[in-house]
Formats: structure tokens, C-alpha cells, sequence
């Protein structure tokens, strides 16, 4: 016997965490999405006075010139942090505890996202970190996460 839409699964089966919540790419924003899907950072940035532009803008908010994606260094610091405990997304309940953190940007914007690869209680302000992209179970397309420098062991990430 399976286990029915809206029913629980058998005794001692292990039930597949719900999908993530999922980005809804505008024309604004697809751009970013798509360098996702390719694991790559792209940010907005004015093609006039080349500032970093973080939300994505058609037109540049300091001098209203047409703004372009770049791909980004995907590097930058702990500026805040979070450790979740409760499970308030259930997609990510299988992760508490996790750390939400939004990061500096070598380019001057801000993004939030997922420190992974440490423990909550090694997480500091002014950490550096790198990008990464995590595609969670059921997820149409990669999330933002960030991992600190010092936990990287893999020497591709190293330049």
C-alpha cells in the first residue's frame, strides 16, 4: 500500500523534505537567475557611471543611465548573520541549525543567503566568503549560498 496525496508516509519511511519556496524571475531579474543556473554571480550595474545596482533596476538609481548584468567576483564579508533553529521554511528543516547571512560584496551590493560548510557557532562578523549555488531537492533553480574562505579545502576555489 503507497501512501495517498495528503496522508503520511509508512512507519519508518523517511519523508522527502516539501520543495523550496521558488524565485519568480522577472524581466529584471532573469538575468541573474539564468548566471545561476550556469554557477555564476551576476550582478546589475549602470553602464554609464558602472555602479553595482542591487535590486536590479532598468535604469540606474544614481544617474538614471541603462544598466546591464556582469558577472561578479562572488566574493565579500559577513556584514550580518541569523542562526535559524525553527523550522519556519520546512524545506530547510533538515538543516537546523543554519545561518542566514547577509554578505558585503566586493562590488558594494548587499545579497543575503545561506552560510554553509561551518558550524553556527564558528560564524563571525567580517568573515570573507565566496558564492556558491546550492539546488535544494525539488528546487527549479540554484539558490545563493555563501561558504568562508578558511573552510575551503577544494583548490579550485583558490586563485
Amino acid at each position: 500500500m503507497t501512501a495517498s496525496a495528503g496522508t503520511s508516509p509508512p512507519a519508518g519511511a523517511a519523508a522527502e523534505p516539501p520543495p523550496p519556496p521558488q524565485p519568480l524571475p522577472d524581466v529584471d531579474s532573469e538575468p541573474f537567475w539564468a548566471a545561476a543556473r550556469d554557477g555564476r554571480l551576476a550582478l546589475c550595474r549602470c553602464r554609464d557611471c558602472r555602479d553595482w545596482l542591487q535590486p536590479p533596476l532598468e535604469r540606474c538609481g544614481h544617474c538614471g543611465g541603462e544598466t546591464g548584468f556582469e558577472t561578479a567576483s562572488g566574493t565579500g564579508e559577513v556584514y550580518s548573520y541569523i542562526v535559524i533553529r525553527h523550522p519556519s521554511v520546512p524545506a530547510f528543516a533538515h538543516l537546523l541549525p543554519y545561518v542566514v547571512a547577509l554578505v558585503d560584496l566586493a562590488e558594494g551590493v548587499r545579497l543575503p543567503g545561506r552560510l554553509v560548510g561551518i558550524e553556527p557557532t564558528e560564524v563571525s562578523i567580517g568573515q570573507q566568503v565566496l558564492v556558491e549555488f546550492e539546488t535544494l531537492p525539488g528546487a527549479a533553480a540554484p539558490a545563493v549560498v555563501f561558504r568562508t574562505v578558511d573552510s575551503i579545502t577544494d583548490l579550485r576555489y583558490i586563485s
